[in-house]
């Protein structure tokens, strides 16, 4: 018999009631055997907002018990939102997710704390690991041996100019891993893979908003935590589907957009400076004052990774497609409709653009994912 677990994108519900984001999900989630999420707030009273939190909503503490109730086992605090309300907001949103029967991975009171991946026993005796790690950080939210934080896999940029004689003009990116936080990396995936049967690892990392585009370092990173012992890889931040690949026949995940993530917008937000200049990234992005879903709309293309596991090793590997409307809830779409159709041939697209290897099959439980021949 196998086990299912699966990864939503991100999670940053902002509304009167927090169940409402989950009200055509929640079956299928509760059915899995573990439910893993990447949180984008922090479930707490009161905060002091960082200076360096670009965009920040306290959500209030309730928040933990609806991702409980709609079927979520695994939370990851992994990510540019950890701290935005300060180390007391952090350490009672970990309280409140703990409270309502859910593990934190990817932050802690010390780096140590960070980097010890959640362990679960399945039915038949498999044992899996997770791990989290951001690469997306404002300046000291990663944790250290006196500092709470998520555990870091920075990266380092350089800007190269193509043509020296011409002032200016654009520059090729190149991005690479930080030596030190990628060899703590390896270490965690070996060490829990020694313990574990399967090692799942979440990387909250890449480009934002940019069609098919994937930085340097994520293809580096990749290969290094397959290399290590990951069994699959889980991508989140970048807020809209980037492409999949398969890494030694394991799958890699490079962004799962979004899940219940509500953004509203008024007229100042939408004028600032800080919303513009992410604005141009995107593809047709245009406020919409009325929604609850302030996103472009290649976001509301979404997904579910969905891997079977059995035998103490990943059997299938897929996805579950989701379509998220101006209520900022996400729908399952079904197998044969358009919008089935519609994240399919998006990924498609993006997978190819990306210079990856995946292609999708729809069967009747899953989207599969394998290596294109």
């Amino acid at each position: 018999m196998s086990h299912v677990l699966l990864a939503t994108g991100d999670l940053a519900m902002d509304r009167a009631d927090y169940a409402e984001s989950f009200t055509a999900t929640r079956d299928v989630l509760r059915a899995a055997d573990i439910v893993f999420g990447q949180l984008e707030t922090s479930f707490a009273l009161s905060g002091v907002r960082a200076p360096q939190a670009r965009h920040a909503v306290l959500a209030r503490p309730d928040g933990a018990d609806a991702l409980a109730d709609a079927g979520f086992d695994v939370i990851s605090m992994a990510g540019n939102h950890v701290l935005d309300w300060g180390n007391d907001a952090f350490s009672e949103t970990v309280g409140n997710i703990e409270r309502a029967g859910m593990q934190v991975v990817g932050a802690g009171a010390t780096i140590a704390e960070a980097r010890t991946p959640v362990s679960i026993t399945l039915g038949d005796g498999t044992r899996v690991a997770i791990l989290a790690y951001s690469s997306i950080l404002p300046q000291d939210y990663w944790a250290t041996e006196r500092r709470p934080g998520c555990a870091p896999m920075r990266a380092f940029t350089h800007y190269e100019q193509i043509e020296h004689d011409q002032p200016g003009t654009p520059a090729r990116i190149h991005s690479w891993p930080h030596g030190e936080d990628l060899a703590a990396l390896e270490a965690d995936v070996r060490a829990a893979k020694a313990a574990h049967d399967v090692v799942v690892v979440s990387h909250h990392w890449g480009i934002h908003f940019v069609r098919a585009t994937l930085a340097d370092y994520q293809r580096a990173v990749a290969r290094a935590t397959i290399a290590a012992g990951a069994d699959a890889i889980i991508g989140g931040h970048a807020h809209i589907l980037k492409g999949c690949e398969l890494i030694e026949g394991k799958p890699v995940f490079h962004s799962l957009c979004n899940f219940a993530t509500d953004l509203r917008m008024d007229a100042a937000h939408a004028a600032s400076k800080s919303f513009n200049e992410i604005r141009v990234l995107a593809e047709n992005w245009e406020p919409d004052f009325d929604s609850l879903y302030n996103f472009p709309p290649a976001s509301r293309l979404s997904m579910v990774a969905r891997l079977e596991i059995a035998g103490g090793r990943v059997t299938r590997a897929g996805l579950l497609p989701l379509y998220i409307d101006r209520d900022a809830v996400p729908r399952f779409c079904k197998t044969g409709t358009a919008r089935h159709a519609e994240v399919i041939d998006y990924l498609t697209a993006v997978t190819k653009e990306a210079g990856l290897n995946a292609r999708y099959t729809p069967a009747d439980d899953m989207v599969e994912l394998a290596e294109a021949a």
